[in-house]
């Protein structure tokens, strides 16, 4: 039987066909999983809608900057007008000025933290305010982190700080959430070649340190965080919540 048969879920964070979230989209669509997508703008509108295209032409697609509590709402009415009910939700989402990824975290700007919290960190907080009173039978959250959340990355700089506060939020959502039975988690991925993750200095030396440095020797694969977050929407992982779990080939576990 599929892990997720029957499941209906909505997906933040589709931009292109590397996306982590269109990797985990494509999962849960395997496993069974009925998806709703949204997009950033109109400049990702047609390649969303040519991804998406795959589950059917009827397949919800609806824009939304999750900086817009007013965008999130209408998001949000129109899951429950066409399913009457939520159960998966991904949030892939992130963003800091290309300014705030280069040169000393020092010189991060008033206006580039702001951002970087809002769009990387608060958006979580506030996709599963307007989630769980779709979640009538429970349900499962879940947002991508990365290591430099907890350890300095150079040139990481002010996502890191903002991939904390996701981190952070996590465990307090789990919290509020459990007795509604919605489970909150997050994966830590390692480093994938998407659009988001070649804006950052530096991002073609750090695959080949994970290669190096990683137990496995090598670095992971799309489909692998697909997997990890199939299990992680599942009833397998009932009991599961308030975790991080670390997608990346051992790398976290090393010291030198």
């Amino acid at each position: 039987m599929s892990l997720l048969n029957g499941k209906i879920g909505i997906v933040f964070g589709v931009a292109n066909k590397r996306s982590i979230a269109w990797a985990i989209a494509q999962a849960w669509a395997q496993q069974g999983a009925r998806l709703a997508f949204t997009y950033q703008g109109e400049r990702l509108k047609e390649n969303v809608e040519e991804l998406t295209s795959v589950f059917g032409a009827d397949t919800l697609l609806l824009p939304c900057d999750v900086t817009r509590d007013e965008d999130i709402d209408r998001v949000f009415a129109e899951l429950g007008q066409r399913f009457g009910r939520l159960d998966l939700l991904l949030h892939s989402v992130a963003f800091a000025p290309k300014a705030a990824l280069e040169g000393e975290f020092l010189q991060t700007g008033r206006e580039a933290f702001r951002v970087a919290l809002d769009v990387s960190a608060y958006s979580l907080v506030a996709l599963a305010r307007a989630a769980a009173p779709l979640m009538t039978g429970g349900g499962s959250i879940l947002g991508m982190s990365y290591y430099g959340a907890e350890k300095v990355v150079p040139h990481y700089n002010v996502m890191g700080v903002a991939k904390a506060a996701l981190e952070a939020s996590t465990r307090y959502l789990a919290y509020d959430l459990g007795p509604r039975k919605i489970r909150v988690n997050c994966i830590s991925a390692g480093p994938v070649n998407t659009l988001a993750a070649r804006g950052i200095a530096g991002f073609g030396e750090m695959l080949k340190q994970y290669e190096a440095r990683a137990p496995l020797k090598r670095n992971l694969l799309p489909e692998e965080l697909g997997a990890t977050a199939s299990f992680l929407a599942s009833d397998g992982a009932a009991a599961i919540t308030g975790q991080v779990i670390y997608v990346d080939c051992g790398y976290q576990i090393m010291g030198m």
